[in-house]
């Protein structure tokens, strides 16, 4: 369906692909996935409108492919008036009134040739995206995504996770050849999560998504394709089986690595010696030998091992809350209450201490955003914060806490840094190279954008931490930094996520938004309502089992202990067979 040959593309102050090819076959399922501003999105676009970007290499799709897309960044428009099934009934009905309106125009025609022509066009595009059934199928995609209650009331009262939803229904319904998504995952509570695994594993298309998603990721697709490093590898079969792959290629190259820098610190050392003896001992023979040995050398460091999907950024984030902690509440909040159109909290009180670290849970459009807000501005009286501490805000909202207008260096000099080196210093822990400074900000990824934001944080030092969906838009590496970073810190966090393997990997205990109030429940509790409502229990226990040896691997690989590595892959790659 679509293949791409030696496919290059760059912006003025980075460079994306350089000589990639992938092919995308008809009926897969196929994950997108790579660090956060690799260019995934910016590849599809290209595949979406090929004749409005300069590419070199070439890029070959079929002719007749009709593409759906659904965008990260859909929101619900609150001023759509129309219900859920008109608004998913709208390129259909289109057609029939367009069919309508010519047989109407058909009974007064003298001559009706042409229009005939006209009918059989639309009927050709109606019958193309499965025209007759639409009803049926669109009361089929509801039911799948347990949206089925949703099906009369107006657009304009959803979620932002039920409009999401109802966006890739939207997106589905006129089977496209190919449907791209961007992030579909992105803010979606646990319920809806599930929704869209259902939705993509009973889709008949082909499909390309784009996430990061560990859960989506090791249950909904057939085939990956990794951008990193401008290189792309492709790869048939499931996730699980595919980061297994990469994790025993990191092993062997690794060890690989370490024996060539043996090698190589070996030659320099004689390489010195023989410096040292030609500047005592002139002879033409100990200038050959010197000679012969820098070259040797030069060839040692040019086929050192270098692996664009085993040398992996993954940022450095450390969070300080600056020196010794007192005990007691960092925060409390008595008798909170909020509403809009209607109450969505109400008599809300609760209490964290200087060191706890805890999740603020439930459905989308609970109010959680809007609570994490009001404690961030401090401006209400239900709301006490500790005297002189000092809380760190990151917002789903990313122009809330970044100027968008702002080239990255400009963000950070204008917060204090002294000097473009001192930038550069702190953000090439994030992963940003010196030439990306220059960029504005609105031109970065979502991922980009949240790692920016991490990034501030980390340049300060805050006694309280107000995390909005941290982890959305973040690749898995910069996940798994988060989650140390945020393990590590001294202070206390209060953070919205939808994401389980934060919150179980992160969290003391969870605030759970129920009844317009929220009720604290324990890790364990937490994990037991997951397991009931949601995920498999027995997936998410292997799931853990495989994080634990995962995490001794990569001890062992710090240690150079390459033989513990390779039997501990052996026992990993027991479990990922059961999963």
């Amino acid at each position: 369906m679509i293949r791409a040959e030696k496919l290059s593309y760059s912006f003025p102050e980075k460079e994306l692909y350089n000589k990639i090819s992938f092919t995308i076959e008809e009926g897969q399922h196929c994950a997108f996935i790579g660090a956060s501003g690799t260019g995934k999105s910016t590849l599809a676009n290209i595949i979406m409108e090929p004749e409005q970007y300069l590419y070199d290499g070439k890029l070959f799709i079929d002719e007749n492919c009709r593409i759906g897309y659904v965008s990260q960044f859909v929101q619900v428009d609150k001023t759509q008036n129309v219900t859920v099934f008109e608004y998913l009934s709208e390129e259909f009905v289109t057609l029939q009134n367009q069919m309508n309106a010519i047989c109407k125009e058909m009974e007064t025609a003298a001559e009706f040739e042409e229009l005939m022509e006209q009918y059989q066009v639309v009927l050709d595009a109606f019958n193309a995206i499965d025209g007759d059934n639409y009803e049926n199928n669109i009361t089929k995609k509801l039911n799948l995504a347990e949206l089925s209650k949703q099906k009369d009331m107006p657009v304009s009262s959803l979620s932002g996770g039920e409009f999401k939803l109802i966006q890739v229904i939207k997106e589905m319904l006129p089977v496209p050849d190919l449907l791209i998504m961007d992030e579909p995952d992105v803010f979606l509570d646990f319920g809806h999560l599930n929704a869209l695994m259902n939705l993509i594993n009973f889709h008949k298309g082909t499909l390309l998504v784009i996430t990061h998603n560990r859960f989506l990721l090791d249950h909904c697709f057939n085939k990956i394709l990794h951008l990193e490093n401008k290189e792309m590898q492709e790869f048939d079969g499931r996730y699980l089986d595919y980061s297994f792959s990469l994790l025993q290629m990191k092993i062997e190259k690794q060890e690989l690595a370490a024996a060539d820098t043996e090698e190589i610190e070996r030659n320099e050392k004689l390489v010195e010696q023989l410096r040292k003896e030609a500047a005592i001992f002139t002879s033409a023979t100990r200038g050959r030998a010197l000679h012969a040995r820098v070259s040797f050398l030069e060839r040692l460091k040019a086929k050192r091992i270098k692996e664009p999907f085993v040398e992996i950024k993954q940022p450095e984030i450390q969070f300080s809350a600056g020196g010794e902690i007192e005990e007691g509440n960092v925060l409390e909040v008595k008798d909170y209450s909020i509403s809009f159109d209607e109450i969505l909290l109400e008599h809300v009180t609760f209490e964290i201490g200087a060191k706890d670290k805890v999740a603020l849970i439930g459905p989308n459009g609970s109010g959680k955003t809007t609570l994490l807000r009001d404690i961030y501005k401090h401006a209400i009286e239900s709301i006490i914060i500790r005297e002189n501490t000092k809380a760190g805000f990151v917002s789903q909202l990313q122009g809330e806490m970044l100027n968008e207008a702002n080239t990255i260096l400009d963000e950070f000099l204008d917060m204090g840094f002294a000097a473009n080196q001192d930038v550069q210093k702190h953000l090439e822990k994030f992963g940003f190279e010196e030439e990306e400074l220059y960029q504005r900000i609105r031109q970065l990824s979502g991922g980009e954008k949240n790692l920016l934001q991490l990034a501030k944080l980390s340049a300060g030092e805050q006694q309280l931490l107000i995390l909005d969906e941290p982890t959305s838009h973040l690749d898995t590496y910069s996940q798994a930094a988060l989650e140390k970073a945020i393990n590590e810190y001294d202070g206390a966090v209060l953070m919205v996520s939808h994401d389980f393997y934060t919150i179980a990997n992160c969290m003391d205990y969870v605030l759970l938004i129920e009844d317009k109030n929220v009720r604290r429940m324990s890790i364990r509790k937490f994990r037991k309502m997951i397991y009931a409502n949601h995920f498999n229990k027995d997936y998410l226990e292997i799931e853990q089992k495989k994080k634990n040896v995962e995490m001794k691997i990569e001890l062992a690989l710090k240690k150079r202990d390459y033989e513990s590595a390779k039997v501990l892959a052996e026992d990993l790659e027991k479990i990922v067979k059961q999963m």
